[in-house]
């Protein structure tokens, strides 16, 4: 571990959130008394998603789930409660704060948090790096006099006002006699402002003591204390400026008795005291918070892990496999678990080995071939993730044509007779109903051409081994593939399409109702392969299943199961239709694509296919602008310091480079990662490119004055278009190890339920073994008993390895520096004093 630099371990930060519901919001004080009311996630005050609006209601449910990376550092997560208006702005009720070093203890499971409420004294984020010393300053006269010196360094971090900020620092020197006030002057546009500006105060009459030490004659050092706080400087007038956020540092705390002694350090910026009393908030929000901070270590040292795992479709009983009892330890956890596991055995090209091997073993235990594959097993997750990985182009060229002309529509689709509303005719409505279903499963059966390689050979393998476990039961070929693609795939896409990217706003109720009565009809008539009757929940939905309840839909569903399952199907054709896979509005630059054209922002329609980029000035009109995918050289963010705007990325062309402006961090860096992942086979792609703009003919990086010079910064990794290559094993890895870890105490269990089974001489005589309560079938206790502690010692060794990192990492880490700031867990004298430095 010595031998481990910082660089080698990288940290990738991930968010899982889910918004289930709200309660007790009060009413309203408009006429109506309910509210439309709609949350946000922030990272500190920044908003990288919000969630749909739920109409009318003083107890909300929103059950949506986010998942994104952390691009950047953060220090809060914060929930928003608002109430939407269409007059005027959206009022916030209130938010629910947890601090990063929190997060874990609410770590996946549903927690209710109260509101608190919002005023923008408690509304700061970001940090100040400030240096002060005592100093002997040499008058005119000859005298002597002391003064405390306070240089106000730069500041990162923070929040944005109105879209913009322009900050000042705000130097305060507080006595019990007096106070004193000066500040710096404005930086514009910047949330990262560089000040480097010094201040002086006079303590009064300073005297020497005997020992040549210095005391303060006038002033009460305890009461004496520098605050420095931030604003934003309005362009309007003097009072509107907003506060940023503060830092007290008292002199008492500092060794400031000897003159020259300096203290520079880092300090997160803190609310200010309000003298207003706080207005009472109503409300909570039920959360579910997933928070992972792994750090990944170079290869080799998961190797012995890897190839435990990597083995286990070949080890014979599979339950003595290790994949087999990293399923038993995660049972409670399968989709967290299968995540990693499908993305590790897909990199190293030995998935389908591995789907064999957990179908051959669940379908033994099966007795009824009707409920083949139905239930939440280690298997079935890991096919619903192969589907996510592979599935998400196969649902847009499939679906999402019908789904944009459901929600544009609006026809009513209401077939419950309880809930059709008035003016409404029945008849019209299952009309409606069936001419959308019916669309919607000819393109899904006649899709099977476009159906992914991989996910073809799964449904190949799961079809295989049933058929291998039920010989004489005509209708498991098709049992077993359509409760995954039409109850895990199709069904949950027309359900929530905004979930698989097939739309970016939420449809609105009435919508959401025809969509669920789709859904719901598509997830039935995926059953009319089965020989069986299909029995349906509601009533109500009878109507429109007559309606499909033929043979020619049944010949259909078989025909597009036959195909998608087979290995031998003519290879797909390559797409020729463009499918889209991003877009947004943002802002751009103007490429400067005519010789006198302005050069300002303007905000566009961005849309990314997998054939070019194109912008519009909104949704649906001509582009403006096309960059074929094989002009794209290079994606890469961009300096705040170019344009003072954050979150820009820049599309590097043959020509010139466009500019582009994302809403969010998070936003941001899905951009840069999707249009690396479209254009990384291009044959001119970059190795090297410019980190700021081209700006008064000259790179502001490297002050080169040729525009076409070659970038002085190498290009970071893309993300490669090959699956197989479009994973990072070592990160799986590091998740695999971190849920052993967690989950240590049930390894150790059944280490000992193992041993103690091993040490009976019925399991060496050949004689069945003393029967005993467990859950885990185990087959061959021995060998089972040898790939636990295989695993074991793995991640023992593995774990030993982080701690030593992480004792290396907290003994060079300086309190007091940008990466561990003051604050937050108050201040630590014998820390304060390491940030002390003699000059």
């Amino acid at each position: 571990m010595a031998g481990l630099g910082e660089g080698e371990v990288r940290v990738v930060e991930t968010l899982r959130v889910k918004i289930g519901e709200g309660k007790n919001f009060g009413a309203s004080t408009g006429p109506v008394g309910t509210r439309d009311t709609f949350c946000t996630v922030s990272l500190d005050q920044e908003e990288v998603v919000r969630t749909k609006t739920v109409e009318r209601s003083q107890s909300a449910f929103f059950g949506e789930e986010f998942q994104f990376e952390v691009p950047r550092p953060f220090r809060v997560l914060s929930f928003y409660l608002y109430e939407k208006d269409l007059l005027k702005r959206d009022s916030c009720l209130g938010k629910a704060c947890i601090r990063k070093e929190e997060l874990n203890r609410y770590h996946g499971k549903d927690h209710w948090f109260s509101l608190t409420h919002v005023d923008q004294d408690s509304e700061v984020q970001g940090q100040v790096h400030v240096e002060v010393r005592l100093t002997e300053i040499i008058e005119d006269t000859g005298k002597a006099v002391f003064k405390v010196s306070a240089r106000v360094l730069e500041c990162s971090g923070l929040a944005i006002i109105n879209g913009c900020c322009d900050p000042y620092a705000n130097v305060t020197f507080c006595t019990p006699n007096r106070t004193e006030n000066k500040k710096t002057k404005v930086r514009k546009k910047t949330t990262d402002p560089h000040f480097d500006e010094t201040f002086y105060f006079e303590l009064n009459r300073p005297s020497p003591s005997p020992d040549n030490r210095f005391s303060i004659v006038d002033e009460d050092i305890d009461k004496t204390e520098l605050r420095v706080s931030l604003w934003h400087s309005s362009n309007y007038y003097k009072f509107a400026d907003v506060f940023l956020g503060e830092v007290k540092i008292p002199l008492s705390t500092l060794d400031m008795t000897r003159p020259q002694k300096l203290h520079k350090a880092w300090y997160l910026l803190q609310p200010r005291d309000s003298t207003r009393p706080s207005k009472p908030c109503q409300g909570s929000l039920r959360l579910n918070i997933n928070y992972t901070e792994d750090h990944i270590f170079p290869s080799h040292y998961y190797e012995s892990l890897r190839n435990l795992l990597l083995k286990s479709p070949d080890i014979d009983p599979l339950s003595s496999s290790a994949v087999n009892i990293y399923g038993e330890v995660m049972k409670d956890k399968l989709e967290e678990a299968a995540r990693p596991l499908v993305r590790l055995f897909l990199h190293h090209g030995t998935l389908l080995p591995l789907i064999s091997a957990l179908a051959d073993r669940e379908v033994a235990k099966m007795t009824d071939p009707n409920t083949l594959f139905r239930g939440n097993s280690l298997l079935t997750k890991c096919v619903d993730e192969v589907m996510k990985l592979t599935g998400m182009h196969y649902l847009h060229l499939t679906i999402k044509k019908h789904i944009d002309d459901i929600c544009e529509d609006h026809k009513p689709c209401e077939i419950d007779a309880t809930r059709v509303k008035e003016g409404e005719n029945l008849q019209i409505n299952l009309e409606n109903l069936r001419v959308y279903v019916e669309r919607m499963f000819k393109s899904i059966t006649e899709s099977a051409r476009l159906c992914p390689t991989i996910m073809s050979e799964v449904f190949f393998t799961l079809k295989e081994s049933a058929i291998r476990h039920f010989p004489d039961v005509n209708d498991v070929r098709y049992t077993a593939v359509s409760g995954f693609v039409f109850l895990r795939l199709f069904a949950p896409a027309i359900l929530g399409p905004r979930l698989f990217q097939l739309r970016e706003e939420h449809p609105d109720p009435t919508t959401a109702r025809t969509l669920t009565l789709i859904s719901k009809t598509i997830q039935s008539l995926g059953n009319l392969a089965n020989s069986s009757s299909v029995s349906l929940k509601e009533a109500y939905m009878s109507n429109i299943y007559d309606c499909f309840a033929k043979k020619e839909f049944s010949d259909a569903v078989k025909t597009f199961l036959d195909v998608i399952s087979s290995t031998g199907r003519p290879h797909s054709r390559s797409i020729d239709t463009p499918v889209v896979l991003k877009e947004s509005l943002m802002i751009k630059r103007a490429q400067g694509r005519t010789r006198f054209g302005l050069k300002n922002f303007k905000r566009r329609w961005f849309c990314l296919t997998n054939k070019d980029l194109t912008y519009a000035k909104s949704k649906g009109e001509p582009p403006l602008c096309k960059i074929p995918v094989e002009d794209i050289l290079a994606v890469e963010g961009l300096q705040e310091e170019s344009f003072k705007m954050k979150n820009m990325f820049q599309v590097v062309q043959p020509q010139r480079a466009l500019y582009i402006q994302a809403n969010n961090c998070v936003e941001a860096k899905e951009w840069i990662d999707i249009l690396n992942k479209v254009s990384q086979c291009n044959k001119k792609r970059l190795k090297t490119y410019h980190p700021a703009a081209y700006v008064n003919c000259h790179w502001l990086c490297c002050k080169e004055g040729n525009e076409n010079a070659t970038g002085c910064t190498p290009v970071t990794g893309g993300v490669p278009t090959d699956i197989k290559l479009d994973i990072d094993s070592d990160r799986e890895m590091e998740r695999i190890h971190s849920f052993f870890l967690t989950h240590r105490d049930r390894l150790e269990k059944l280490e000992v339920y193992l041993y103690d089974m091993c040490g009976e001489e019925a399991v060496y005589s050949g004689a069945p073994p003393t029967p005993r309560t467990t859950t885990y079938v185990i087959e061959d206790p021995k060998t089972c008993f040898e790939t636990l502690r295989s695993i074991m010692d793995c991640i023992i060794k593995l774990e030993q390895e982080h701690i030593e990192y992480y004792k290396a990492l907290a003994k060079s880490t300086k309190y007091g520096s940008e990466q561990k700031p003051i604050g937050g867990d108050g201040v630590k004298p014998n820390e304060l004093e390491d940030s002390m430095e003699g000059e």
